[in-house]
Parts: structure tokens; C-alpha cells; sequence
């Protein structure tokens, strides 16, 4: 599958550049193409000069609202950087017109973190401009969550991250959400856990988006997980999550076929990297609560057998147990097995629900202290209208 990323703001920014690295190891390790394109949109030019893999020209870094912000950022003002990107799309539109005559993307992808000033504010404007331009195209969002001391300290980032949910679902396709804090190494820089949290949040996405355009025939999977797979599996709130297991070098696994220890061994692995996966999903959910899954196996052809894919669909099935579920293998690695994990439609998210609750509940102490609110109490579908949409 191959998508293009538009990174929105300093954290949405950063995670494009790790999928631009991505896309550069795809292209010379395996000779694939994953992402046609990967730009970078800001209001901050410091956060724009300190990106590494886009290219450093200013179609594909591209600085809007210098006007309004005189190139330092809206300091929190999602509305403002919704504003802008209202007032610029065309401009990033134009950028997008160009690569897409370039090559064939399969869908788009927006980055941001939710808590923040410009991405928080423009992914959900920039996602309808996109819409509207490329109607056959789908197109998704990958929303980062504050960590635990930004939603502690900083009280504007828990409104900003309920205006960016609730805008960004009425117009995505589908929206992967990643918590920030399952990330997190205590002992470790300020630098190095956010290259490492954002190379975790693109590691799963990798063999999800290289199986499916392999042209080596050793590589291509007996049952090939692409961009149809992928498209039709994708709705609504989503996470992923990537699991591992090491390979035993020195035999194969089937070097004694018949052997039941061997089979043992083979599944064993395999079930605990689907273990590890669900663990690592990137927001802590209910898998049962998913209405669509997938999950590929990536390991050497002669690791994988039919066994094996019978009992790793079957622990799926049963963690979760209303999805439609798809499947593909990948005969790609040398000493790993590896699963990835897609959890799609989910409903009940007692993590978003929670945002919500506390954005209306700083909307009403707002209004109290401006003597706006008044004693009457309404459900809370009704309340949820009260946050305001980026649109």
C-alpha cells in the first residue's frame, strides 16, 4: 500500500520524517515504494528546519500563517491553526497535486498530535480540502495523545485534544490512535524517548504497507495482504500494534516435520508475537469491542505453515470476537516472526469517552466563571455537541 503523509504540526511533522526514513529503508532494503510523498505543514519554522528526511524545499516543508504568527507557532490556539489551514489549503493542495501525477498513492494518511496549536487544529480542515479534491481516495488520520503530565498541567491541551477528535472522526475514513504514554522510558532523554516513541509509532505500520507491493517473487506471500485488504479492513477509531518473536538459527523448525515438538515450537512463537501485538496495541482498548481486524505474519517462507495461520486466526478470533477478519503472510526476515495487528471500528473507547467528559467539563467552568452557565443539566450526547468543530 502505498500512502501519502502529510504530517501536521511539530509532532505530526516528526512522525511524517520517520515515515519518509521508512519509505528510504523500504526503497533500498526491499525495492518497494510505501509512501510517494511525505510532507511537512507548520507554522513554527524552527519545528520545519528540524526535520531530517523530507525534503528540505518548500513544497514539501511547507510554513503557513506567517502572517498570523510570525513563523513561531499559534501557542496552543487550535482554532487559529484551524483558521490558517482554511485560509492556506490550496497550497498544500498544490503539493499534493504534484506528487500524485508523479505515482499512484492508494490513500492519504495526516499526522498530528492532538493536544497541540497547529496540527490539533489543521488536520481535520486539511483532511475535508483533501476529500473533497480526491474523492476516490481514502483518507486517514493518525492522532497522538498527550502524555500524562501535559493533560495534568496544561489545562487548554485537554480542550484541544476533544475538538481535534471530535472534527478529525467526522471526516477521516478512519483514525488510528496512539497514546503517547505507553511509550515512555522514565530513565531516558527528553530526545531520545521522543525519536524512540516516534520510530514505535511507525514500526508497525512498515510490513503492513511493504507486502502488498513486493515484485520479487520469492517475497510475495501465498495469501497477499494489500491495499484492498487494508481499505476495507480501516474505519472509524483504530490501533495497531506489532509483536516478535526470535527464530531458532542453526534448523529450521521444520527440519523434522513430523516431529510434534516442532510444531509446538512453531505455533508457540507464533501465539506469543500475537500476544506481544495485542500488548503493544498503540491505545490501550477492548478487542472485542472492534467490528474489523487483520493481522499479517511476517517471518521466513519455510516458518510459516498452514497450522500455524489456522491457530493464529483462531486466538484473534477469540480476543475478538464480532470483527470481520483478514489475513496475509509475508515471506520476508531471516531471524524474527512477526505479527501485526490491526483493531478497526471500535466502539466504546472508555479513553475517548474520557476526553470528551473532560473537554465539556472545561467548557463548563469556562462559561461559569463568565457567568454563561446556568443550572439546567442535559445528557451526554446533548453535551457533546457543546464542543465547538474545527471546521
Amino acid at each position: 500500500m502505498k500512502l501519502l503523509v502529510i504530517g501536521c504540526g511539530q509532532c505530526g511533522g516528526r512522525i511524517a520524517d520517520e515515515f519518509a526514513r521508512r519509505d528510504k529503508r523500504a526503497r533500498t532494503q526491499r525495492g518497494t515504494e510505501i509512501v510517494t510523498e511525505a510532507l511537512a505543514i507548520n507554522t513554527d519554522v524552527a519545528d520545519l528546519s528540524g526535520l531530517t528526511f523530507i525534503k528540505p524545499d518548500h513544497r514539501h516543508r511547507i510554513l503557513v500563517g506567517s502572517r498570523k504568527s510570525g513563523g513561531h507557532g499559534v501557542g496552543k490556539i487550535n482554532e487559529l491553526g484551524a483558521e490558517i489551514a482554511r485560509e492556506e489549503g490550496e497550497r498544500v493542495l498544490e503539493s499534493v497535486g504534484r506528487a500524485q501525477q508523479r505515482s499512484d498513492t492508494d490513500a492519504f494518511l495526516l499526522v498530528a498530535g492532538a493536544a497541540g496549536g497547529t496540527g490539533s487544529g489543521a488536520i481535520a480542515e486539511l483532511a475535508q480540502q483533501i476529500k473533497e479534491r480526491y474523492v476516490d481516495k481514502p483518507v486517514y488520520a493518525l492522532i497522538v495523545l498527550p502524555f500524562r503530565y501535559e493533560e495534568a498541567t496544561e489545562e487548554r491541551s485537554i480542550y484541544n485534544v476533544g475538538t481535534c477528535l471530535k472534527s478529525i472522526y467526522l471526516v477521516a475514513d478512519a483514525v488510528f490512535l496512539v497514546d503517547n504514554q505507553r511509550y515512555v522510558t522514565d530513565k531516558d532523554s527528553i530526545r531520545n524517548n521522543l525519536t524512540r516513541i516516534n520510530a514505535r509509532v511507525v514500526d508497525p505500520f512498515y510490513n503492513v504497507l511493504c507486502a502488498g507491493e513486493e515484485t520479487d517473487a520469492r517475497f510475495i506471500g501465498s495469501k497477499v495482504l494489500d491495499a484492498g485488504d487494508i481499505i476495507q479492513t480501516l474505519a472509524g477509531w483504530s490501533v495497531i500494534g506489532h509483536g516478535r518473536a526470535p527464530i531458532s538459527r542453526g534448523k529450521s523448525l521444520f527440519g523434522a516435520k513430523l516431529d510434534f515438538r516442532n510444531v509446538v515450537a512453531e505455533t508457540d512463537k507464533g501465539l506469543h508475537a500475537m500476544n506481544q501485538a495485542k500488548s503493544a496495541l498503540s491505545l490501550k482498548c477492548r478487542p472485542e469491542d472492534a467490528q474489523r481486524a487483520l493481522y499479517l505474519l511476517t517471518a521466513p517462507h519455510e516458518q510459516m505453515s498452514m497450522d500455524l495461520i489456522k491457530d493464529l486466526s483462531a486466538a484473534l478470533r477469540s480476543i475478538a470476537t464480532q470483527a470481520t477478519i483478514r489475513s496475509g503472510d509475508y515471506p520476508r526476515g531471516k531471524d524474527f516472526l512477526d505479527v501485526t495487528l490491526v483493531l478497526s471500528e471500535l466502539s466504546n473507547s472508555t479513553k475517548i469517552a474520557d476526553y470528551f467528559s473532560r473537554t465539556l467539563r472545561y467548557i463548563y467552568l469556562k462559561k461559569r466563571r463568565r457567568g454563561e452557565m446556568g443550572e439546567q443539566q442535559v445528557g451526554f450526547e446533548e453535551a457533546l455537541r457543546d464542543i465547538p468543530l474545527l471546521l
